[in-house]
């Protein structure tokens, strides 16, 4: 049996001891090149890279046997095909930019304001408040619409302040004056004049707004960031805000509107404020930027470059654009992933994959059984939820039972503009629909061809799509170490999202309901600070000079899901083995398992994104990650780690949570 461990990305000169993440993937870092259309490269973006151009193949062979319309691949070969029709959409210039302006130059109102934000936001352009649907956690078993802040342009509120974002701020104004510029013949046939100094006014506005967002540590905590507010609280909550007209831009149904939770309660009222007090000119503005920013991937190549220079080369230092086949694939991943993903599925998805991820996730969950109810630091009433709560886990593998539905989406291979407004309204209006019907327990956030997974705290499952059950992750006959190190880890990582700082406020049944004792909650808050503290000391590789640090309180979520998934695959490959596993190629199981992880965990990253990342991202850098089994004992055992060691954490130091 091969173990499933490339040595030729290997690097004996750094031993595992000293840094597993340098010895697994050194000698393929030292020779990594990141492709120029990338700001970071590693083992996630290589499968992606494979699910991109497998979705391509099957884009132009549908597109060869030329279906109709009416079908999932006719229509997915009508949206790429306007996207990829590069000499119509040349034609076409600035002409799809007319009417949206003028519905934009017609806003006379505060009201108005509201009613076209909301009209952009359902085709697609971000808005003053980011909406979306979901299970109420105050009521798992309805869907309600959340709220979340938004009328930002930069990442978020940090960039508006944060001395090293200065060059950012300068380069976000220029960007901005350049869309205005480049605009500017659709600006004056829609009869649109914003006046002098249109992007100081508008980065004004946007500071203002900005000041009042939370930031993402406050912003990710489950229990502060739930509010429900009727329709009358709302409104009440923030004068200024026309929420009526907010739903009628929308199109928000009657029963939709009877209650929404506010993630961020007060934003929305210090907008409203905005809303009351700001001159409707700059709002004009806001909103024009705002379309422009939105739509500008679509449009004519001097604002695609823009629209590049600022999104990829400013923020993540991603020198070249990607190709148009590639960016026409990704139009086609968001307005019709699902029926991409049909087609994928049935050509790259072998039922004896899914078998085989049963079989893992049901260790997995076993091991998670057997951990919980020997956990010392967990009091009985407690722990009997928590077993209450792994049983009510459902796991997804592969695809949805039943894929969507895209009849109303009306697309024409010669309007790309079009194509993209139509399919972001059609998407609104399916979720805006789902309020007042009962929760689809078989509905899936992400495409089979998504090369990722997730763990959903209202509905308690836990979701692994076909495109990741892949090496390094996962080979359906590979040595059983390598598949728990890699995809195993990543089941115990999700199901351990249902029990981080955050998961862990979810009952079983989806509720934000408090199941913890007082003095056990203490216990696993001590334990998950100690986690903060410990990652709050390190440094990326990819950022020279170790002085940028990781936000310990942002990344501490899924840090836990790491540490987690470590301990509870480890425990799950010993349930899987007997405990009695053959030594291969010189390594014993347990080394082959923690090689496993390390490999997973393959990336490097151009400087500029990983210091965006290290302000947005609430995961960890990739090399932390794979070094947290500085923390797992069985780590320390399968490599006779000694103090003084590059990993060496002394036992009583380690952080166990699970």
């Amino acid at each position: 049996m091969q173990t499933g461990i490339d040595r030729a990305h290997l690097d004996t000169s750094v031993r595992p001891q000293d840094d597993l993440f340098a010895h697994v993937n050194g000698t393929w870092l030292a020779t990594a090149q990141i492709p120029p259309d990338r700001a970071r490269y590693g083992s996630f973006d290589m499968l992606r890279e494979n699910a991109e151009a497998a979705v391509r193949a099957l884009i132009e062979r549908a597109a060869e046997q030329q279906p109709a319309l009416e079908t999932p691949a006719g229509k997915v070969g009508a949206l790429y095909a306007s996207f990829t029709d590069t000499e119509r959409v040349a034609a076409a210039g600035l002409t799809p930019l007319v009417e949206p302006l003028r519905r934009v130059g017609g806003a006379s109102t505060s009201s108005d304001v509201v009613r076209v934000a909301a009209e952009q936001e359902r085709e697609g352009v971000d808005g003053l408040v980011h909406a979306w649907i979901t299970a109420d956690a105050g009521s798992p078993e309805d869907y309600i619409v959340y709220l979340h802040q938004g009328g930002i342009g930069l990442p978020d509120e940090a960039y508006y302040t944060d001395e090293e974002h200065a060059g950012v701020r300068e380069a976000y104004r220029a960007y901005l004056g350049r869309l205005l510029e480049l605009a500017q013949p659709a600006l004056a046939e829609a009869g649109l004049d914003l006046g002098e100094d249109a992007v100081g006014r508008l980065y004004a506005l946007e500071e203002r707004i900005a000041a009042a967002h939370w930031d993402r540590v406050a912003a990710r905590d489950a229990v502060a960031s739930y509010t429900r507010l009727t329709r009358e609280e709302l409104a009440a909550r923030t004068p200024g805000w026309d929420w009526d007209a907010w739903a009628e831009g929308l199109q928000v149904p009657d029963a939709a509107r009877a209650a929404v939770v506010a993630r961020q309660p007060d934003v929305l009222t210090a907008v409203g404020a905005a809303l009351a007090e700001v001159p409707v000119a700059d709002w004009r503005t806001w909103l024009t930027v705002r379309l422009l920013d939105g739509l500008a991937p679509y449009l004519t190549d001097d604002l695609v470059e823009a629209h590049f220079d600022f999104h990829g080369r400013t923020l993540s230092g991603t020198p070249t654009n990607k190709e148009r086949w590639k960016r026409g694939v990704a139009l086609v991943e968001q307005l019709l992933g699902e029926a991409a993903g049909q087609m994928y599925v049935e050509e790259h998805f072998p039922p004896q994959a899914e078998e085989r991820m049963a079989e893992l996730v049901a260790n997995v969950t076993e091991a998670f059984r057997r951990r919980i109810g020997e956990l010392e630091w967990m009091g009985p009433e407690t722990r009997a939820r928590a077993l209450e709560k792994l049983a009510a886990f459902r796991p997804k593998i592969g695809h949805p039972p039943t894929f969507r539905d895209y009849t109303a989406y009306r697309l024409d291979p010669q309007d790309l503009v079009g194509n993209v407004r139509r399919g972001s309204a059609f998407e609104t209006d399916r979720q805006l629909a789902k309020v007042g019907t009962p929760i689809d327990r078989d509905e899936w956030l992400m495409t089979p061809q998504t090369v990722n997974a997730y763990y959903h705290p209202m509905l308690n499952e836990i979701v692994f799509p076909a495109a990741i059950l892949q090496p390094p992750f996962f080979t359906v006959d590979a040595d059983d170490a390598v598949n728990y190190g890699g995809i195993g880890a990543v089941i115990a990582h999700e199901i351990g999202h249902g029990f981080d700082d955050q998961g862990s406020r979810y009952a079983g049944d989806g509720s934000l309901t408090d199941w913890w004792t007082e003095e056990d909650r203490a216990r696993f808050d001590e334990r998950s600070n100690r986690l903060v503290e410990q990652f709050g000391t390190l440094s990326p590789r990819d950022i020279p000079g170790g002085q940028a640090r990781v936000n310990g309180g942002l990344t501490v979520g899924e840090n836990i899901g790491d540490l987690c998934g470590l301990e509870l695959a480890h425990l799950a490959y010993a349930i899987a083995t007997d405990g009695a596993a053959p030594e291969l190629e010189g390594w014993t199981g347990e080394q082959r398992f923690f090689l496993g992880w390390g490999a997973v965990w393959r990336t490097v990253s151009r400087e500029e994104e990983a210091r965006r990342l290290l302000s947005v991202d609430p995961h960890a850098p990739a090399d932390l990650r794979a070094n947290t089994v500085r923390n797992v004992d069985a780590f320390h055992e399968a490599f006779g780690t000694v103090e003084g060691d590059g990993l060496w954490l002394a036992p009583e130091e380690r952080v166990r949570i699970f």
